[in-house]
């Protein structure tokens, strides 16, 4: 498959890109980069966008086709940003006739170059007007004396391009050609000294009215055919001079692959793959399936953007092949054996049939060696004796071609004594002297007897593998159909997977239907700070070292309640220093005005810092126990049926469901996987609470509190929490350390208390759960609705009553009184749900208008991450879309259910109370990739797992399983070794 752009490519591209996108004077908007070596520069001018690819050391096209954007843009795409912005497209050319294109954008002194190299590794360099390098994708140092070193503040030696060369002498080509190899292709003698590429050479050639694979032949004269190849290369240059202005079409060449089939008679399918792209249809193509378009641009666009899809249609193509060819194993391995048995009923038959024919001589050969043997001859004598009696012409002993007497056996050579020699050669085949062995413990009729007893058991032999094959023929096709059928499943859920937004971060969905998402490292975190965090949501963190920022997402407005706020928290705590260190503390959450990223005068706030303002309201501790599961997305018909999975739970709910739920969290009887620790001790992790918390609070003068440390996820060891203060901390009534570490976990059913002291009826406990439901009810006896209401004020979900009361009125700049409950920051209006025209509107603009302002550093980080499934999805939409969304998303799949594919999450494990398939995890020393290999695994091997459920899991990649989890795990859940020795 071609896979790199040609001289002849270069040409064509850069003639269509100046006729369309040069002369129109059209400016450069921004750039992205999609990887390390693929980068989109996006054009505007007014009523007219465009984007052009570029991939350093493969292609440079314009591309009509999405691609997704790096989270945070890199550092060369900055420095692109910094000079290339706002500049006009003046000119693309290409250097000399090198694979190298210069792209130039503004003019005289003030222009840059951007300067893609397209052979060998590649490169793409940003020059100033001088070609002095101001940065570049890889550097590269003079390894020889001719070569030149490319780094920043060298100069780019435009000059070194190779010029336009003249047609090939004949004297040249003749030399060329005398000096191959015999044997070899012509194209591939030529190709090394000519700029046109093997393809055109080819194309060339067949015009001329030779092959186009013709070969070095060293009985023919060079000299006689070298005019003719000269006459096929002055073709070439005629198609190479066309693509100085080319404005032709563009083909795509197909190759046709034949899909296996395992219904016998039924015609084969056929995939057809993009093999390559030329600007022309050449020759050589004629005959082949191929796709035209417009122009050559959209032809390569095309190409490129539907490469990965086809691999892996290619890949499900090799499977089916090895799917299809173990089952031409089976019954080739099974047409063998009987065919071996049949020939060794043939041969046992012979040789009991020549035994007996001969019975009188192989009696006498049979006497005299016993005879010998029982007069205690050496065995080395009666060879010496054979060999004179056949010397002396006995037919006996001319019969015996080998003594065997380790086994007690002679061999013996015999034929039909009743062919004569005239019949013989008319019968040669038939009637073939053969060797025998004879035993010498038996008579001549009892060898006789022996062979044919061989010959009646490989008969039956042979009729049993007969009537066996019928059934195991059977089951390998029907191994070989659940095969290719899975293949064909898993290909088509990978082609309609759809990957969420949110996805991009760590996320997941509450116990309550509430979307979660935290950032993977501190640019994560700042890029959900300043566009994923909007009115109404709330602001989760933990005063830990690598503690992760978590927003809730609250398009609603309503009040969160305790237990997303608990999930939330445990989540922060879980993914920071504490899961590595067992640590059990608190996080504490915030609205989201209280969140800025103003920071106080002479300070400077990095990436992924924030200024909190106002009282924090800190969370009960958080236990270290995450969980690991799959969601399954249904289509539209089947979301009525999960209408109310997820909801918010009144008191006698929340007490009914406590006990399994307790069970689940604390069961003492679970089985681990995997595990290679030791069992951690239970009392070390809770005593580790208290004095582990990063730093302490600072206290300045004018009352704003701590700014949340740059979070990141443990995985990027080494970067340092840093704490800058503003001001002293508000005072928190009621919420000081030691009460707080005393509240026990909000959203249980022992947060909410019990009215006079005892506790409503449960279900019957199960086993192990009794000592547990009384230690809550002793610790909760004397709790009423004022302290249930009192705990709730500290959780801060039900809302403050001097905040009800303060509601309207100017509020007092006092000592000890929140600032947030007396003077309230500004709020940003609730953003507008958008229609889908804004949406994209917005995608191809680069972001909206009144963006938050951006530190230096970090221009058009926000801007990234315009993309359509954002705006449409969960990005800014109605509560009910958002509802709607989450909704469709289901643990718990029905058998009715239509599942499109399965999305894997990693969340606290309470929020996967309700899931299907989930294991529970907690800290550990194995790998979470495999610990995640041996989840699916049990899932797979649930009695409960649909057919298509187990489609569904099989077809999740591996990358995506285990990215969400904390670090090294525990992985245990109920029966979880039964159901893998199964």
């Amino acid at each position: 498959m071609k896979t790199r752009f040609t001289t002849m490519d270069i040409r064509a591209v850069i003639a269509e890109i100046n006729a369309k996108y040069v002369i129109c004077v059209i400016a450069i908007n921004n750039v992205y980069d999609i990887d390390n070596k693929t980068y989109l520069i996006r054009l505007q001018k007014p009523d007219f966008k465009a984007i052009i690819l570029i991939e350093s050391g493969t292609r440079i096209h314009s591309t009509d086709f999405e691609w997704p954007k790096n989270m945070m843009p890199s550092g060369f795409a900055m420095k692109c940003r910094k000079h290339l912005r706002s500049r006009r497209l003046t000119q693309v050319k290409q250097l000399g006739i090198d694979r190298i294109v210069d792209l130039q954008f503004g003019s005289d002194e003030a222009a840059y170059h951007l300067i893609i190299e397209l052979y060998d590794r590649g490169n793409v360099i940003l020059a100033d007007h001088e070609y002095t390098i101001l940065n570049l994708l890889r550097f590269r140092t003079a390894e020889a004396e001719e070569d030149v070193k490319i780094a920043v503040r060298e100069r780019y030696p435009v000059e070194n391009a190779r010029p336009p060369e003249p047609l090939i002498s004949l004297e040249r080509l003749t030399e060329i050609l005398s000096k191959a190899t015999n044997g070899e292709q012509v194209k591939k003698v030529l190709n090394p000294h000519l700029t046109y590429g093997a393809t055109l050479i080819e194309h060339s050639l067949i015009e001329a009215g030779l092959l186009g694979s013709v070969k070095i032949d060293s009985q023919v004269d060079a000299a006689q055919v070298a005019p003719k190849i000269l006459e096929a290369l002055q073709t070439a240059e005629t198609y190479m001079e066309k693509t100085e202005n080319f404005s032709g079409k563009g083909y795509i060449i197909q190759k046709s692959e034949k899909k296996p089939s395992l219904t016998p008679g039924k015609p084969t399918e056929e995939l057809l793959t993009y093999d390559e792209f030329h600007p022309f249809l050449f020759a050589q193509h004629a005959n082949s399936p191929y796709l035209e378009f417009d122009t050559f641009d959209k032809a390569v666009d095309e190409f490129f953007s539907k490469v990965e899809s086809q691999r892996i249609d290619m890949k499900a193509l090799q499977q089916e092949k090895q799917a299809m060819k173990k089952l031409d194993n089976v019954k080739k391995d099974h047409v063998q054996r009987l065919e071996a048995l049949h020939q060794a009923q043939e041969v046992d038959r012979v040789k009991g049939e020549l035994v007996e024919m001969n019975l009188p001589m192989v009696e006498r050969a049979l006497q005299v060696v016993r005879s010998a043997l029982a007069n205690q001859v050496d065995w080395t004598e009666i060879g010496t004796i054979v060999k004179d009696a056949q010397a002396a012409g006995d037919p006996v002993a001319c019969a015996i071609k080998d003594l065997k007497l380790k086994t007690n056996h002679i061999t013996m050579l015999l034929k039909n004594p009743y062919v004569s020699e005239e019949d013989q050669e008319e019968e040669e085949k038939k009637d073939v002297p053969m060797l025998v062995d004879v035993d010498l413990g038996l008579s001549a009729y009892a060898n006789a007897k022996k062979y044919y007893d061989f010959k009646r058991t490989a008969e039956k032999k042979e009729h049993k593998t007969i009537e066996a094959a019928g059934k195991a023929m059977k089951s390998a096709e029907k191994k070989t159909q659940k095969t290719l059928k899975e293949v064909q499943t898993v290909t088509t859920i990978q082609k309609a997977r759809k990957v969420y937004w949110f996805e991009k971060f760590l996320w997941f969905i509450s116990s309550e239907n509430y979307l979660i998402i935290a950032g993977r490292d501190q640019q994560q975190n700042e890029i959900i700070v300043k566009r994923y965090l909007r009115a109404g949501d709330i602001y989760v963190h933990a005063d830990l070292h690598g503690a992760t920022s978590c927003v809730i997402k609250n398009p609603s407005g309503i009040p969160v309640p305790p237990r997303t706020l608990t999930e939330t928290g445990t989540m922060s705590v879980c993914y920071s220093a504490a899961w590595d260190a067992k640590i059990v503390t608190s996080a504490w959450w915030v609205h989201h005005h209280q969140v800025s990223k103003t920071a106080p005068t002479g300070e400077y706030l990095t990436t992924g810092s924030f200024m909190i303002r106002g009282k924090k309201n800190f969370l009960p501790p958080s236990y270290l126990i995450m969980g690991f599961g799959f969601l399954f997305k249904v289509d539209e018909d089947s979301v009525s049926r999960h209408r109310g999975e997820r909801k918010v739970k009144t008191i006698e709910e929340d007490m009914e469901d406590v006990s399994s739920r307790a069970a689940e969290l604390l069961e003492e009887g679970e089985e681990l996987i995997g595990d290679d620790s030791s069992n951690e001790d239970q009392g070390e992790e809770r005593a580790a609470g208290d004095g582990e918390v990063d730093e302490k609070i600072k206290k300045a003068d004018d009352g704003a509190s701590e700014l949340a440390a740059p979070s990141r996820n443990t995985q990027n060891p080494g970067f340092k929490k840093e704490v800058t203060t503003q001001g002293e901390v508000d005072s928190q009534e009621g919420c000081d350390t030691e009460e707080k570490t005393e509240i026990p976990s909000a959203g249980s059913a022992v947060d909410q208390g019990s009215k006079g002291g005892g506790v409503p009826s449960l279900p019957q406990p199960k086993r192990g759960q009794k000592n547990k439901l009384k230690k809550i009810k002793e610790k909760y006896k004397d709790q009423d609705d004022e302290d249930r209401e009192l705990m709730m004020q500290l959780l801060g979900s039900a809302g403050s009553p001097k905040e009800e009361k303060n509601k309207g009125k100017k509020g007092k700049k006092g000592k000890g009184k929140d600032e947030t409950v007396r003077k309230p920051l500004p709020q940003k209006p609730p953003p507008k749900p958008r229609t889908v025209e804004a949406a994209v509107k917005k995608t191809e603009t680069g972001g909206e208008e009144g963006d938050e302002e951006k530190q230096p550093g970090e221009e058009g980080c926000a801007a990234e991450q315009e993309d359509k499934e954002d705006d449409l999805d969960l990005d800014n939409p109605g509560a009910e879309e958002a509802e709607t969304l989450l909704t469709s998303l289901s643990g718990q799949p029905h058998p009715e259910d239509v599942l499109l594919f399965a999305v894997p999450v990693c969340a606290p494990y309470t929020a996967l109370t309700n899931y299907k398939h989930k294991v529970k995890l907690t800290p550990g020393a194995q790998k979470k990739g495999k610990a995640a290999r041996t989840a699916v695994l049990s899932f797979m091997k649930a009695r409960d797992a649909s057919t298509r459920e187990k489609d569904l899991l099989r077809s999740v990649k591996d990358t995506d399983l285990s990215r969400n989890m904390p670090g090294k795990v525990k992985v245990s859940a109920p029966n979880l070794l039964a159901a893998k020795k199964k």
